[in-house]
């Protein structure tokens, strides 16, 4: 089947989210065929280039949401007229909240008010086709009056009525980044801007995240009945509720940049944002959240629970194969940190910990491992490293020895640390003390290593653990340091622990798990969706894109029909196998 991944700010480009999960994805499923619709963040992304595609890769499709050129699209009359109603419906949405109705049943008005932004939204979408382009009207004039209507109407939210020009300004300009999707060139049969075909072509639509990720999938859904899978490994609104006025957000991530961070401003985003992810979720006919967490958001924020399907992200586990099946020769006094260097993985609270360990087990020692994350985790760690200093003053064994500190600052590439996995295999115990995690991507390393675990009880943490470690509860470091003192005085406790946490994570959290998983929601969507057109290569007939009676011989086969001739994925190419007939295994792949 043909796949149209949509990605933003990630693969095929070298940097950037879930990039390498879908590259693992893709390769992974060589039988079928990914065209990429790809969004960019920044400039220097683009110019960092793309990975090395696979083969399955028939094309790349890229936009920028960093910039957009005027399309130099004048709207005539009835266009404006058009782009004033569709547009004005949308800012209505957004200023008018969820009120209760107090005449209707409950959750009539919510009902009410995520038809009017779905009409509004896929009315300047419509416009967008059959005029070129929304980027000069979501920029005019008009577009700011009609929003200053929006907030000024009676009925509208108190915050939007208190928004002044400047406000107004900063959310129009806003809207204009979220929209900037709408305008492109790839929908339809014959889109892409490169004579390709578009997303209208495709079974079926990809998202790797929420957000401008899942819009052009939501107008092929629209447009040409495309089923939409949407895959969150983090919930873009989550994302953006927490990032809103904490500082500058690159632009189409979500984020409002701190300048901009009036209450009208972060009201009328926000539920943007949220209408956005609520109508998402409404069209997609499966999603995917990456572990219970993120499910329990999807949920909170519109997400039918028939729909949800969770999904654990694939780690590549070979690379810790030979820690993991080797005899554990590491140091049993050593614990160690392995990860990001920033603010919220609370090393402070981990060499608190420490120093009550080491009240009760003097010989300890603690390896922390990383690279910090951006000028923010650089001056982090230096922070760290003075606690240190200050907490364990180097300790030397006489008069004229050179002192030692307990706790070591190291990073993956040094001298004793020189690949991730032998940084794991250096400690008994792999400590996590974060206070905000999505999927701890860290545990399930030290998982794949056969280490016993001490984790603090954030995001997905004991979805991961499963048992399989101990648990604290967050900025407690009296507790932390009681668990590690636990199983740093139980080597067979250790071992046991360790043992079974690598038995978990290969079972649930390898790259095969998870593109096995897409193998079968991708035949079981796939399966589900109707019959959109009659698609042929060479007179063959394409498997999930033609209904079983169009593999008949007939007179709708013949020179006369009216087909969409198209280049099929090469598994599709050579007759039917001998003993199936093309009408039993059409309708069988469907």
């Amino acid at each position: 089947m043909r796949i149209g991944l949509l990605t933003e700010g990630g693969y095929p480009y070298l940097s950037g989210d879930a990039g390498l999960w879908c590259d693992r994805l893709v390769r992974g499923l060589g039988q079928h065929e990914f065209d990429v619709y790809a969004l960019s963040r920044a400039e220097h992304q683009e110019e960092a280039g793309w990975v090395e595609l696979p083969p399955q890769v028939s094309r790349v499709c890229t936009a920028p949401l960093w910039k957009a050129e005027d399309d130099g699209v004048a709207y005539g009359r009835r266009a404006r007229r058009r782009f004033a109603e569709s547009y004005g419906e949308l800012v209505t949405a957004l200023c008018e909240g969820d009120p209760p109705d107090a005449a209707g049943p409950p959750g009539a008005a919510p009902a009410v008010q995520a038809d009017r932004f779905a009409n509004a939204l896929y009315g300047l979408a419509e416009l967008a086709r059959d005029e070129g382009g929304l980027v000069g009207a979501l920029r005019s004039e008009s577009a700011v009056r009609t929003l200053e209507r929006a907030c000024r109407a009676p009925g509208a939210l108190r915050t939007a009525r208190e928004a002044r020009v400047p406000e107004l300004l900063a959310v129009a300009a806003h809207l204009e980044r979220a929209l900037r999707p709408l305008s492109l060139d790839w929908y339809g049969e014959d889109g892409g801007g490169d004579g390709g075909e578009g997303l209208g072509a495709v079974d079926l639509c990809h998202a790797t995240s929420g957000g401008a990720a899942a819009l052009p999938g939501l107008l092929a859904r629209h447009f040409f009945d495309v089923p939409l899978l949407v895959t969150e490994y983090g919930v873009r609104l989550r994302t953006h509720y927490l990032s809103s006025g904490t500082g500058p957000s690159p632009a189409g991530s979500g984020g409002v940049p701190s300048a901009e961070a009036a209450p009208a401003v972060r009201a009328l985003v926000a539920a943007f944002h949220g209408r956005l992810a609520a109508e998402v979720y409404r069209q997609a006919a499966c999603v995917t959240p990456g572990n219970r967490h993120a499910r329990r958001w999807q949920e909170r924020c519109g997400a039918d629970r028939a729909k949800l399907r969770t999904v654990y992200p694939g780690m590549e586990a070979s690379r810790f194969a030979e820690v993991g099946d080797s005899r554990d020769t590491a140091d049993p006094h050593t614990l160690v940190w392995v990860g990001r260097v920033e603010p919220a993985k609370d090393l402070v609270s981990l060499l608190h910990a420490f120093a009550e360990l080491r009240k009760e087990e003097p010989r300890t020692r603690l390896r922390i491992i990383g690279a910090p994350a951006g000028a923010e985790g650089q001056a982090y760690l230096g922070h760290c490293k003075v606690l240190a200093a200050q907490l364990f003053p180097d300790e030397a064994d006489g008069p004229h020895a050179v002192g030692d500190n307990p706790v070591s600052f190291e990073e993956i590439g040094g001298p004793e640390a020189p690949t991730l996995a032998e940084a794991y295999a250096a400690g008994a115990v792999a400590v996590l003390s974060s206070v905000v995690e999505g999927f701890p991507v860290g545990l399930v390393e030290a998982m794949f290593c056969g280490r016993a675990t001490v984790s603090t009880d954030v995001g997905a943490v004991v979805e991961v653990i499963g048992g399989t470690g101990l648990v604290v509860p967050p900025r407690n470091p009296r507790a932390l340091a009681e668990a590690c003192v636990a199983l740093l005085r139980d080597p067979d406790r250790r071992a046991r622990l360790g043992a079974a946490a690598r038995a978990r994570a290969l079972e649930l959290f390898t790259v095969e798990q998870n593109i096995t998983a897409f193998h079968g929601i991708y035949l079981e969507l796939v399966a589900q969706a109707p019959v959109r057109r009659f698609l042929f290569d060479d007179g063959d007939p394409r498997p999930f894109a033609v209904p079983a009676e169009a593999c008949l011989p007939g007179h709708w086969t013949g020179p006369d029909a009216r087909v969409t001739a198209r280049r099929g994925p090469g598994w599709a190419a050579g007759p039917p196998p001998r003993g199936t007939s093309p009408i039993s295994a059409t309708e069988g792949a469907r």
